[in-house]
């Protein structure tokens, strides 16, 4: 099962017990902490997603083998064009 296909799969377990516990008569307190969780998880899921991004960012590792491969890229295709009579 795909990354996508869990989450969807989380998210329809999340959203069919909110809609079973939301259709019953629950006491005013419960009901209204009950009613915004929806907003509350997406919040939630924003604030990791950029924690994600963040600590992935943060932790990006070089590669200087491939860097230096595209730079050699580089030279061979500029030569090319120079052969070829265009200016770079």
């Amino acid at each position: 099962m795909t990354k996508l296909g869990q989450w969807l799969c989380g998210l329809l377990l999340l959203g069919s017990a909110w809609a079973a516990l939301a259709g019953l008569r629950l006491p005013a307190p419960l009901r209204q902490a009950l009613l915004p969780l929806p907003v509350y998880l997406l919040v939630a899921f924003g604030c990791f997603s950029l924690a994600t991004v963040g600590f992935r960012l943060a932790t990006f590792n070089d590669c200087e083998e491939a860097a230096a491969e595209l730079r050699e890229h580089i030279r061979a295709a500029r030569a090319d064009l120079a052969r070829r009579g265009l200016r770079c």
